[in-house]
C-alpha cells in the first residue's frame, strides 16, 4: 500500500469524481466504482455476520479469509489491469461449500431468507454478494475484468447461502420452507 491516510477528507472528490489505483480519474458513479463499491458493501454485510457473538469458529475463520479475499477483488477492480483472485481462491471456496453442504439435507424447496440473527445477516450478505457480482458483469460488459474474480464472487454467493443453512440450523435447529401455496 503507498500512502497512509493520515487526513481522511481531501475535497478532491467534491467534484463528484474519485481516484483509481493507478491515479486516474473517473466519475464517482462510473461502472468500475459501482463494482468495487458493491464489493466493499458485500465485505461490510459480511462484517455484520461476523459481529454475531455465537457465530461457530469454523465459520468465523471462513468468512475472515474472506473478508481479506473482496478486499483484493476490490483491489483489481480499482486498478484497471491488476489481479490478486487466482484460480486458487476459487477450488478454496469450492472446498469450503462441499465441506459445509456434506450435512446438510437436499432442498426439495425453497427456503425464506431468515433464521437467527447469524443466519439471516448471511442470507443478507448473500443478496449484496449477488449485486456485486451483477455489477461486475456490467464493467466486464464494457471493460476488462479478471474472470477469475467474477468466478470468485459467483462461488462466494453459493457459499453465503450454504453457510446460512448452516447458522439457520445452528442458531433455531430448522430452516423455514417456502410454501408456494398458501391457500
Amino acid at each position: 500500500m503507498g500512502n497512509r491516510l493520515t487526513k481522511i477528507y481531501t475535497r478532491t472528490g467534491d467534484d463528484g469524481s474519485t481516484g483509481l489505483g493507478d491515479g486516474a480519474r473517473v466519475p464517482k458513479d462510473s461502472l468500475r466504482v459501482e463494482a468495487y463499491g458493491a464489493v466493499d458493501e458485500a465485505n461490510s454485510a459480511i462484517g455484520v455476520v461476523l459481529a454475531v457473538a455465537t457465530l461457530p469458529a469454523a465459520i468465523r475463520e471462513c468468512l475472515t479469509e474472506v473478508q481479506h479475499d473482496l478486499f483484493d477483488v476490490g483491489g483489481e477492480l480499482c486498478i484497471p489491469g491488476h489481479r490478486a483472485i487466482a484460480p486458487a481462491h476459487i477450488l478454496r471456496l469450492e472446498a469450503q461449500l462441499d465441506g459445509f453442504n456434506e450435512d446438510l439435507p437436499p432442498l426439495k424447496e425453497f427456503i425464506l431468507p431468515g433464521g437467527g440473527p447469524a443466519a439471516a445477516a448471511c442470507h443478507v450478505a448473500r443478496a449484496v454478494c449477488r449485486r456485486a457480482e451483477r455489477r461486475c458483469w456490467s464493467l466486464a460488459r464494457t471493460e476488462e475484468v479478471g474472470p477469475d474474480a467474477l468466478k470468485y464472487l459467483n462461488r462466494l454467493s453459493d457459499l453465503l447461502f450454504v453457510l446460512a443453512r448452516v447458522l439457520a440450523r445452528h442458531e433455531q435447529g430448522s430452516e423455514t420452507i417456502w410454501r408456494h401455496r398458501r391457500d
